[in-house]
């Protein structure tokens, strides 16, 4: 091969090195075959079934054999795959194994693992931003051997209510690939969040600000309300309802403070272009700022509607 290394015409040598070059990595290529190897679910590599003196190309010479089932190959059936996958690759080098046992990689599927499917699925198909969802089984999880790559779950059964605090749900495992099968269990749950709570009852008009309540983190799959969310320390919301000891606060239970009462004497004041007009009106119900509250002129007894500007005044149109 020496002769051929040089010049010819000044285009040759390029064509002929390349060939020198592949007629000896052809010639040395030896693959020792291992007698078995396990695989996971995209296929099987030729690098997963023998070894080479030289780093092999990622080559994926067939599909992987369904889950629980074995794919044996011999040395020949390689070199049939070998020669419509890579023909420059075929080879009569072998060593090792006369054939291959191809099995699926696998693992026990635990009880951790379930659970952290199991959540993450109901988190987003069901609780969504409602807090942070925790389960536990109520009932020993035995562990089936399953593919050892990526699964995902969908749920295939649970009550028409959703999560609660105690349910039985229905369950496939999937890889990308195929259904591994359908499970059921029973599980409990509680979802977390961060709210509003009152360490000691409190009584309808307190301030919140001065109001015994502390951020705590509390189970509340039970709460079906809205709960309360306001900054800490604003003097302008007071207790809309008497709270009991230990209760997270609803957003019913909190309301603007109010600064109009019912039976107060207040100025109504009605402008329209030009037109201003002030009268004395007596409030019939509570109001805070913003808030349209009924009103009743006590010269002519008649009722009106008015929306609270502050302690003394309201806002009314015909």
């Amino acid at each position: 091969m020496g002769g051929w290394r040089l010049v010819v015409g000044g285009w040759l040598l390029p064509v002929l090195l390349s060939f020198a070059v592949h007629a000896n990595a052809t010639e040395a290529v030896t693959f020792s075959l291992f007698p078995v190897a396990q695989v996971d679910g995209e296929g099987v590599f030729l690098q997963q079934l023998v070894k080479a003196a030289a780093p092999l190309p990622a080559l994926k010479l067939c599909e992987s054999p369904a889950f629980g089932k074995t794919t044996e190959l011999s040395r020949a059936q390689l070199n049939d795959l070998l020669a419509s996958a890579a023909p420059d690759l075929a080879t009569t080098n072998w060593t090792g194994a006369e054939s291959i046992r191809i099995t699926r990689r696998t693992h026990e599927f635990s009880e951790s693992a379930l659970l952290a499917l199991l959540t993450a699925t109901l988190q987003r198909d069901g609780v969504k931003d409602k807090g942070e969802l925790e389960l536990s089984l109520t009932q020993p999880w035995s562990a089936p051997v399953v593919p050892d790559e990526p699964l995902t779950l969908k749920i295939l059964e649970q009550p028409t209510a959703g999560v609660t605090p105690s349910f039985i749900v229905r369950f496939e495992l999937r890889t990308a690939q195929e259904t591994l099968g359908t499970w059921q269990t029973s599980v409990k749950a509680q979802v977390w969040r961060e709210v509003w709570a009152a360490r000691s009852s409190l009584q309808r008009g307190q301030p919140v600000a001065a109001a015994d309540i502390a951020r705590e983190r509390r189970d509340v799959l039970n709460v079906r309300e809205p709960l309360a969310d306001f900054a800490a320390g604003d003097d302008a919301l007071e207790i809309a309802e008497y709270v009991s000891a230990n209760t997270p606060l609803l957003a019913r239970a909190i309301r603007p403070k109010v600064v109009i009462h019912r039976g107060q004497t207040a100025e109504a004041r009605l402008d329209d272009g030009a037109l201003s007009i002030r009268l004395k009106v007596v409030a019939l119900e509570d109001g805070a700022p913003g808030q349209t509250i009924r009103l009743r002129n006590p010269v002519s007894q008649r009722n009106l509607n008015g929306t609270v500007l502050d302690g003394q005044t309201l806002s009314i149109t015909l």
